[in-house]
């Protein structure tokens, strides 16, 4: 017995200890806000490995379908002038086109490391089933006439030619034949006046722009993860291998690593702003509160594998002010919080997040309130005014959209905060899919859930950027303000600006939008 209990003391210094040295430097260096670069370079080694994946399934591939157009008969036959070349070919499995590849020409592989995505230039950023037009006919916040929609490529079409000319070809095409009375003409139905209901009916039905939105992004590359699989973990003997150590790195290295990562920097919260709270002094208080908020999140976000990357820091939000940011997950407040600290608003919850949020109450001024609490809504709008007020209190980071979106968009923003007054510090995050869907989606996981699958994700690989500060101008409603500073984010982000309301993800759509439709329609015809 003596013997085994001497081995296993051994054992233990040997493991152990160089293990929670390895541990506590990573707790230290985070604290302070330093690293030694191992994860970029962790990062850099995953796009290798994914890379190499991704020319091993199109192999694969490519090697599947020259076999069963080699057993088909008909097709060796057919004449090799109507073949599609060998890239659209590849396209009939789904692996081998530039879309499903992640391969794009605009070198989207890279493309959230390297600068800005271009997919906001491409309607519904260009990952979708179907192509839509730039404006939908059935959007709430469209007023255009859809018969002036109609009429522009006719007069764009002219190559250049004068007014008159389109008005000819406009006379030219009325459906009664007379000369004159255009309002006369215009009125009474025509089944033409319909179609771009149809049409927007139709596009509707095979993929709607909300409930997308709250769905993973669909990856153009595998990333090894089971959860985002096309099962293509068994397609050769090299990408069973790859996967095999993958899965037992996540699981049984990193895993615990962050899991004790995320305990140590929750307790170090909880007492540190306990502490914090005790302060007599307010900028005592507030300096100490500085250091324990950063510190808190920057362990927070060392637990995930978190890489960021922060552009424009002469931006970054003063005190006294809103910093508006779009809304992917809960971690949005610990990747922000590792440069700045916030005072923070939001619904009160329970559970893990409800413990973070009292012991940050402790130490300074934060604002939760109850979604369903409509007197909530005005005490908060009043607690926001004496926010701004007061230029010692920090910035409040606010998620306009109310609910969290999947990243490759941007929703409608609620009006309440930019009613308020004050300066609006906008901010743009955009994460890389590749290494982990940091995308909660709170109507199938728990927060415990999500969590579990942050730390057994690759990484959460980020960028943000912090843009001009912006004020409401003379005369700009609250609604024009939010939307400005909405289309900002999008374009900054690479994100497709939307006009709809997230909470479509929990209720119908309201009411006045369908009259709103309805009365442009029997404007349209009436011919008004």
């Amino acid at each position: 017995m003596g013997g085994l209990q001497a081995a296993w003391s051994i054992m233990s210094m040997v493991t152990l200890t160089p293990f929670f040295a390895f541990l506590f430097s990573i707790v230290f260096m985070a604290s302070i806000g330093k690293s030694f670069g191992v994860r970029r370079l962790y990062v850099n080694l995953l796009v290798k490995i994914f890379e190499f994946g991704r020319q091993n399934i199109e192999s694969v591939r490519k090697q599947q379908f020259a076999n069963i157009t080699q057993s088909d008969p008909e097709d060796e036959d057919a004449p090799t002038g109507d073949n599609p070349s060998p890239d659209t070919a590849d396209t009939g499995d789904g692996t081998g086109s530039a879309k499903t590849n992640g391969t794009l020409p605009n070198g989207g592989s890279h493309r959230y490391m390297n600068g800005r995505d271009t997919s906001s230039h491409i309607a519904n950023g260009g990952n979708t089933v179907i192509s839509r037009a730039e404006s939908l006919i059935l959007s709430p916040e469209m007023i255009d006439d859809t018969r002036s929609k109609s009429a522009e490529p006719q007069e764009e079409g002219a190559g250049g030619g004068t007014r008159d000319q389109g008005e000819e070809g406009d006379e030219e095409t009325k459906s009664d034949g007379s000369e004159g009375g255009g309002e006369h003409e215009a009125a009474g139905f025509k089944l033409s006046n319909c179609l771009d209901y149809v049409k927007s009916g139709m596009e509707a039905i095979i993929e709607d722009q909300v409930t997308s939105r709250f769905l993973a992004e669909e990856l153009k590359n595998w990333n090894l993860l089971t959860r985002t699989n096309r099962q293509y973990e068994f397609i050769s003997w090299r990408l069973t291998v790859i996967w095999m150590i993958g899965f037992l790195i996540r699981y049984f290295i990193l895993m615990p690593m962050r899991v004790l990562i995320c305990f140590i920097g929750v307790v170090y919260c909880v007492i540190g702003f306990a502490f914090v709270g005790m302060i007599p002094t307010y900028r005592l208080r507030r300096a100490m509160n500085d250091i324990v908020f950063k510190h808190t999140f920057r362990m927070i976000t060392r637990s995930i594998s978190g890489v960021v990357r922060f552009h424009h820091p002469e931006y970054k939000p003063k005190n006294c002010g809103f910093c508006v940011a779009n809304h992917t997950t809960p971690i949005d407040i610990a990747i922000l919080s590792t440069d700045c600290t916030y005072s923070l608003i939001g619904q009160r919850h329970g559970g893990f997040l409800g413990v973070l949020q009292r012991a940050l109450a402790r130490a300074s001024p934060h604002i939760w309130f109850e979604r369903a609490e409509a007197k909530d809504r005005i005490l908060v709008a009043k607690r926001l005014k004496e926010h701004v007020t007061d230029p010692k209190n920090p910035p409040i980071l606010i998620f306009p959209e109310g609910t969290c979106i999947n990243n490759t968009s941007v929703m409608q923003f609620k009006k309440g905060s930019f009613e308020v007054g004050g300066v609006i510090y906008p901010v743009a995050i955009k994460y890389d899919p590749r290494f982990g869907d940091a995308f909660w989606n709170s109507s199938r996981y728990s927060m415990m859930q999500y969590l579990f699958l942050m730390m057994t994700s690759w990484a959460i690989v980020c960028d943000v950027w912090y843009l001009p500060p912006m004020e409401r101008q003379e005369g700009e409603s609250a609604i024009d303000f939010a939307n400005r500073v909405k289309r900002v984010i999008a374009d900054q982000g690479g994100l497709v600006d939307l006009v709809w309301d997230g909470q479509l993800k929990r209720s119908k759509p309201k009411k006045e939008w369908k009259e709103k439709q309805q009365e442009k329609f029997s404007k349209l015809l009436k011919g008004e």
